[in-house]
């Protein structure tokens, strides 16, 4: 079972859905992204603070299945934002990896009170045409931080990783990322350990549909025209998120899963304007 492909601005194309790497780690962490692979994913999504980068690379390697099938996602720390910095670090990452490229690199969040961002967007944009990435984007960035890295280079984010569950639809958000032709990927789609599973408007169309509540979740990102990425360490869970293309939600069922939204529904309130990634 493998996802349908959506194409960038940059012409690559990427799975509708992948596989998160957040707390997946070790020998345990390997067999779990290998299974997933034998399962269809093909979008892995890790981070240096992720500290999975080394077990990606090598389920990678274990697989049997050629590197040209992945499409590999990491994240540049925030420590890393001075332009020398982060060209080293993507070096790093990939002999972390093994691998000779990444298919996508995001800044993992901007950091404005520090005011390196556009610096480190520099460096991606010249990794990019050094070959050492495909394509390159951005994590939890706001309008003014878009538009501040596209007019300082020229160069717009293919995709925009931000949080994005039924508790913060993000409607703004993805609006914003629309609007200048960047795509964008949800991460903690399900709202990580949330009640979001458990209410009514998700069982019912769960029950409705056949589908478990999560699958009813995901489908809801898809049909937004957003890419999920699922962290599951559950092998059954794993397959069940890759199997949400045999329905179709209504527009009416959108809508009503987006009035779930609650005012204060990030998961640990971190807003990308304040928040001060962890070094």
């Amino acid at each position: 079972m493998k996802a349908p492909l959506i194409t960038m601005n940059d012409g690559h194309q990427i799975p509708a859905i992948g596989l998160g790497t957040y707390q997946i780690r070790g020998g345990a962490g390997l067999d779990q992204v290998l299974t997933a692979i034998q399962d269809g994913y093909r979008l892995l999504d890790t981070s240096t603070n992720y500290d999975s980068e080394g077990i990606v690379g090598e389920a990678i390697r274990r697989s049997g299945i050629p590197r040209s099938e992945f499409f590999v996602t990491t994240k540049l720390p925030g420590k890393y934002h001075h332009y020398e910095d982060a060209l080293m670090m993507i070096q790093e990452s990939l002999f972390r990896m093994g691998l000779d490229y990444f298919d996508l690199y995001l800044i993992h969040w901007p950091l404005p009170k520090r005011g390196l961002y556009v610096e480190a967007w520099q460096a991606l944009v010249t990794a990019q045409k050094l070959g050492l990435i495909r394509s390159i984007g951005v994590s939890n960035f706001e309008p003014e931080h878009l538009d501040k890295i596209i007019e300082e280079t020229g160069v717009t984010p293919a995709i925009n990783q931000i949080e994005l569950h039924p508790y913060w639809v993000q409607e703004r958000m993805v609006k914003a990322n629309e609007e200048r032709g960047i795509i964008s990927e949800a991460w903690s789609p399900l709202g990580r350990g949330s009640d979001a599973l458990k209410e009514a408007v998700i069982t019912e169309l769960a029950e409705k549909y056949e589908k478990n509540p999560a699958q009813i979740i995901l489908r809801w990102h898809t049909q937004r025209g957003i890419i999920p990425i699922p962290k599951s360490r559950n092998l059954l869970h794993q397959r069940e998120n890759l199997d949400i293309y045999d329905f179709e939600l209504t527009q009416t069922e959108i809508e009503r899963i987006n009035l779930l939204e609650k005012a204060d529904g990030r998961i640990e309130g971190q807003d990308p304007n304040e928040y001060e990634e962890f070094d």
